[in-house]
C-alpha cells in the first residue's frame, strides 16, 4: 500500500508540473495547445539519452533537456503562432502527430517503438536517487520551484502582457505590445518547464517509449487544467490530484468491467469537462461565472 501511495504521489508531482506549464500558455496567454505531451517527451528522451551516453547528474541532465525543448519549441512556435484560435489548435495537432512519428521512427535516438530501457537513476551530488521516498522528495523539489517561478512570472509585467493578449490580442497590439515575441516566449518557457517533468519521468520509470507521449496525454493534461480551473495557480494542482485519483477509484468499483476501465475514465473526463464548461466555466478553483466574451484562443 505504501509503495502504491508513493508511486501515485510521485506521478502526481510530475503531472502537476505539466498541468502548471500548460496552464501558463492556455490559461494566461489564451494559447490552446494539444501538443504539450511532445515537449514532455522531448524532455524525457533528452534526459534518457544523456543519462545513457553521458551522465545521470541531474544538474547536467535537466538544464540540457530544458534547452533542447526550448530550442525546439522556438523553431516550431515561430510559424505556428502566426495563426489564431482554432487554426492554432489544428497546427498543434499536426505538431503532436509529427512528434509521435519522430519518437516512433528515429530509432537511433529514441529506440523507436521499443523505447529506451535501462535508464540509470538520477544522480544528486554523486548519490543515486533510487529510493521511492527520495525520488518523491526530488519531484517535490522540482514542482515547488516551477510553481513559484510561474507565480513570479505571472505577477510581473510579462504576466500582465500575457493576460492582455489573452483578453484581446488586437487591443494589446494597439497598445504597442510585441504580441509575437510575448507569445513565443510564453511557449518557450512552458516547453522548457515541461521538459523538467519529462526528465523526472524518464529517471523515475527507468524506461520510456512513445506510448507515454501520445495525444491521450495531451488531452488528459488539458482536462486537468480545465477541470481544476484555467488561469489560476492552484487549479492545475487540484485537477491533477482529482484525475490521478480517479483511476484508483474506478478500479475499486467491482461492478465495473475491469477491462473497460480505461474507456470509462475517458468518458468520465469528457463528461466532467462538458459539465464544467456549462455550469462552472472557470473550473473548480476558478470563478463560477463565464469569462469575458472577448477572451478566446490566440
Amino acid at each position: 500500500m505504501l509503495a502504491y501511495l508513493l508511486n501515485l504521489a510521485t506521478l502526481m508531482c510530475i503531472n502537476a508540473v505539466l498541468a502548471i506549464t500548460l496552464n501558463f500558455i492556455m490559461g494566461y496567454a489564451g494559447i490552446f495547445s494539444i501538443a504539450h505531451a511532445i515537449f514532455f517527451g522531448v524532455g524525457a528522451y533528452s534526459a534518457a539519452w544523456l543519462a545513457l551516453h553521458a551522465s545521470a547528474n541531474i544538474f547536467l541532465v535537466i538544464p540540457l533537456a530544458m534547452l533542447v525543448a526550448g530550442a525546439l519549441s522556438l523553431v516550431l512556435a515561430l510559424p505556428a503562432l502566426r495563426v489564431r484560435g482554432e487554426y492554432f489548435v489544428a497546427a498543434s495537432l499536426g505538431l503532436q502527430v509529427l512528434g509521435v512519428t519522430v519518437f516512433s521512427e528515429w530509432k537511433s535516438v529514441t529506440g523507436g517503438l521499443g523505447g529506451m530501457i535501462g535508464i540509470p537513476p538520477a544522480e544528486l551530488f554523486g548519490h543515486a536517487v533510487a529510493d521511492p521516498v527520495q525520488f518523491l522528495l526530488l519531484a517535490l523539489c522540482c514542482l515547488i520551484p516551477v510553481l513559484l517561478l510561474t507565480g513570479v512570472l505571472l505577477r510581473s509585467s510579462f504576466g500582465r502582457n500575457l493576460k492582455a493578449i489573452r483578453d484581446s490580442e488586437s487591443a494589446a497590439h494597439a497598445c504597442g505590445k510585441n504580441v509575437a515575441v510575448i507569445k513565443t516566449l510564453s511557449v518557450v518557457i512552458s516547453a522548457m518547464l515541461a521538459a523538467v517533468a519529462g526528465a523526472l519521468y524518464a529517471f523515475y520509470m527507468g524506461f520510456i517509449n512513445v506510448e507515454s507521449f501520445m495525444l491521450d496525454t495531451s488531452v488528459l493534461l488539458m482536462a486537468m487544467v480545465i477541470i481544476g480551473g484555467t488561469g489560476t495557480l492552484l487549479g492545475p494542482l487540484v485537477g491533477t490530484v482529482l484525475l490521478m485519483l480517479l483511476p484508483g477509484v474506478f478500479s475499486y468499483m467491482s461492478f465495473l468491467p475491469q477491462t473497460e476501465i480505461g474507456s470509462i475514465q475517458q468518458i468520465a473526463y469528457g463528461l466532467a469537462m462538458v459539465l464544467l464548461m456549462i455550469y462552472r466555466p472557470g473550473g473548480i478553483v476558478g470563478s463560477s461565472s463565464a469569462r469575458p466574451a472577448k477572451e478566446k484562443a490566440a
